[in-house]
């Protein structure tokens, strides 16, 4: 991902355009996924906001038991809130009202400490 980042600032675009997607999912298995969001801390020393896009997807249904995607709402926000807590700054969501809301609960009580 650095590299991809500094051959598109190379390219011209200014770095604060570029967010980093580790790309969640795309073949990936459970604990890569669950690694990947762990390590956002570290995407994030890049120097770029970090893209995740976790929602429905096939390992947080490996985790919960939920075979059809349509019904991994709970753990798709389960997934957000884990990456906002992580510092993602940006969410791919399918439930946008829901994860919302969960996210709006979570950052009042975290600015409340």
């Amino acid at each position: 991902l650095s590299a991809r980042a500094q051959q598109v600032q190379a390219c011209g675009i200014n770095p604060s355009k570029i967010i980093v997607d580790p790309g969640i999912g795309f073949g990936k298995a459970l604990m890569d996924n669950l690694q990947l969001i762990k390590a956002i801390p570290r995407f994030k020393q890049l120097g770029h906001e970090v893209y995740i896009g976790a929602s429905r997807k096939r390992f947080i249904g490996k985790i919960t038991g939920e075979e059809e995607p349509s019904r991994r709402i709970h753990g798709s926000i389960g997934a957000a809130l884990a990456a906002a807590e992580y510092g993602a700054r940006w969410l791919r969501v399918h439930d946008v009202k829901a994860t919302t809301q969960a996210l709006d609960v979570y950052l009042g009580v975290k600015e409340a400490l």
